[in-house]
C-alpha cells in the first residue's frame, strides 16, 4: 500500500503526464480504483487514535482526481442507454455471485465505489466514486451516495437521502454514516457530517458543517470546529426544528424562525422496535 501511495503522490505531483509517464499513470490509477472496488483502500477508514475515531486517506482522494485527468470523455453503451463520461470510470457492473441487489430501473455504481455484500440498491439511486457502502446497507430510491462518503452496516438510506460527496480539498472529510443508523427520507447530510452508530435521522432533517445542533437530552449545543467535523452522538435521534429570531429587527419583528436540527431523545427499545421492520424490507 505504501508504495501504490507513493506513486500515486508522485503522479498527482507531475501535472500534465504524457508518453510512457502517462501510461505508468494509469497503471497505478487503475491498481487504486481495483482496490476501492474491492474495499481494500478507502477514502477514509476507522481509526481509535484519531480524535473523530476516523482517519483520511488524502493520497486516496489525489488518485481519484488523477483519475479524471488521465480520463478522456468515451461513449458509453450499456442496457439501451448511452451515456458520455471519463473513460477511467465507467459503470460498475454485478454479477449474482457478488451478494449484491441492484433492482432494475435506472441505478448506477460507479466505477471505485465499493458495495458489500448484502447491499440492496433501489431504482434509481447512485453511488459515486471512492465511496464505501457496508454490509446489509439499503440505498433507496432516489439516494446518493457522494464521492468517498463512508457508509456502515445495516444502514437505511431512505427515499431521496442525500450523502455528499467530497474530493477537494483532499484533507478534508468525507460524510460517515455508521453501523445502524437509520437515514430518513429527504434527509441531507453534508461536508464532512459524522453520524455516529444507530443514531436515527428523521425524514428532512439536513446537517452541515456550519449546523449547530440542539441536543435537548444533554442540553447542549453540537457544532463543527476548524479541526473537526459536525458529529451526531451514538444512538441520537434527530428531528428537524427550529428557533426563534431573537436579535431584533424585521427578523423578530415578523416573527420569523430558523431552522434548526434538534436531538430530541437517544435511541432506545422502543425506538429500535419501531425501526425493527427495516430488517424485514431489506
Amino acid at each position: 500500500m505504501d508504495a501504490l501511495s507513493a506513486r500515486i503522490e508522485e503522479f498527482f505531483a507531475l501535472g500534465v503526464i504524457e508518453g510512457s509517464r502517462r501510461d505508468e499513470a494509469l497503471a497505478a490509477f487503475e491498481e487504486l480504483r481495483a482496490g476501492l472496488e474491492r474495499g481494500e483502500i478507502r477514502a477514509a477508514e476507522p481509526d481509535a487514535a484519531a480524535a473523530t475515531g476516523w482517519r483520511v486517506n488524502a493520497w486516496v482522494k489525489r488518485g481519484i482526481l488523477l483519475g479524471f485527468r488521465l480520463g478522456a470523455l468515451v461513449e458509453m453503451a450499456g442496457d439501451g442507454l448511452s451515456f458520455v463520461d471519463k473513460g477511467t470510470y465507467p459503470a460498475r457492473r454485478f454479477a449474482a455471485g457478488d451478494g449484491i441487489r441492484v433492482v432494475p430501473g435506472g441505478s448506477s455504481v460507479r466505477a471505485g465505489a465499493y458495495l458489500a455484500r448484502g447491499v440492496v440498491c433501489m431504482p434509481p439511486m447512485y453511488v459515486n466514486v471512492g465511496a464505501y457502502v457496508d454490509e446489509g446497507t439499503m440505498v433507496d430510491s432516489h439516494a446518493l451516495v457522494g464521492s468517498c462518503a463512508q457508509i456502515g452496516k445495516r444502514v437505511h438510506l431512505s427515499a431521496a437521502a442525500q450523502i455528499g460527496g467530497v474530493l477537494e480539498p483532499v484533507n478534508a472529510s468525507p460524510v460517515i454514516i455508521e453501523d445502524d443508523a437509520l437515514v430518513g427520507g429527504n434527509t441531507g447530510v453534508y461536508e464532512g457530517t459524522q453520524v455516529g452508530a444507530g443514531a436515527v435521522l428523521a425524514p428532512g432533517t439536513i446537517l452541515t458543517r456550519g449546523t449547530p445542533v440542539y441536543d435537548l437530552v444533554k442540553g447542549e449545543i453540537l457544532r463543527a470546529t476548524a479541526e473537526e467535523p459536525l458529529r451526531i452522538p451514538p444512538r441520537a435521534v434527530v428531528v428537524p426544528g427550529s428557533r426563534a429570531v431573537k436579535r431584533g429587527g424585521a427578523g423578530e419583528a415578523w416573527g420569523l424562525s430558523l431552522y434548526a436540527p434538534v436531538i430530541v431523545k437517544y435511541r432506545d427499545e422502543k425506538t429500535d422496535l419501531a425501526t425493527a421492520l427495516e430488517e424485514w424490507l431489506r
